[in-house]
C-alpha cells in the first residue's frame, strides 16, 4: 500500500474516491445526494487550504483522508474514509498518520475532527446531553461501534460535543490531538 496526494490520481481513481465516500457513509445518509460525493472530492483539487491523501494498492484506491487548513496552528481532519471491504486492515490508521505528518510539515501543532453519531454507535445517541454535556461526554461508551473509539485508539481525545447537531440525540463529537512539540 502506498499513500499519495489526491492530485496524483487519474480521473478514474478520483471517481473511485467519490464512490468510496458515498458507500462508506451510506448508513448515515451522508453524501447520498446527486454528485454530492464528487463535489466533496473535487473540493480538495487543486490542493491549497484543503488537501487529500489516498491509500492505493496497485491502481486500486483503498481509502482517503482530507485535511482542511482552518487555524494558524491546527488542522481539521475531514473526511476519513476506507472502502468498506478494506476496513480493519490498518488503512485508516495509516492515512491518519500520513495526514498528521503533512499537518506537522505545514507548521501545525494539533489536528482536530468531528465525528457525528447519527446511527447509534455511542451511549450519547438518543440522549438528552443537556445539562452537563461535558460530563456526559467524559462517560461516553460504545454501543454498536463508532469511529470515536477508532480515533481514541490513535491518541485522539474528546475535546467537546455539540449536542443535537444533527437532530435531537444526534451529537457531533469533537476530538483532537497534539501532533507537534510546542
Amino acid at each position: 500500500m502506498e499513500i499519495v496526494a489526491l492530485e496524483k490520481l487519474d480521473p478514474a481513481q478520483v471517481a473511485d474516491c467519490a464512490r468510496i465516500l458515498r458507500e462508506a457513509f451510506a448508513a448515515s445518509g451522508g453524501y447520498g445526494g446527486p454528485s454530492e460525493a464528487e463535489r466533496e472530492i473535487a473540493s480538495f483539487l487543486p490542493p491549497g487550504e484543503r488537501f487529500a491523501l489516498a491509500a492505493v494498492e496497485g491502481r486500486r484506491v483503498l481509502g482517503l483522508v482530507g485535511g482542511i487548513d482552518t487555524y494558524s496552528h491546527a488542522m481539521e481532519l475531514h473526511p476519513l474514509v476506507v472502502d468498506p471491504p478494506q476496513q480493519g486492515r490498518g488503512i485508516g490508521a495509516a492515512l491518519v498518520k500520513a495526514l498528521e505528518a503533512q499537518a506537522a510539515a505545514r507548521g501545525k501543532l494539533a489536528v482536530y475532527l468531528g465525528t457525528d453519531d447519527e446511527i447509534g454507535g455511542t451511549s450519547l445517541f438518543g440522549a438528552d446531553i443537556f445539562p452537563n454535556a461535558l460530563a456526559k461526554l467524559a462517560a461516553i461508551a460504545p454501543t454498536t461501534g463508532h469511529p470515536f473509539f477508532f480515533y481514541q485508539k490513535l491518541g485522539y481525545e474528546p475535546i467537546g460535543v455539540i449536542p443535537d447537531a444533527n437532530g435531537f440525540g444526534k451529537p457531533d463529537l469533537l476530538m483532537g490531538r497534539r501532533i507537534a512539540k510546542t
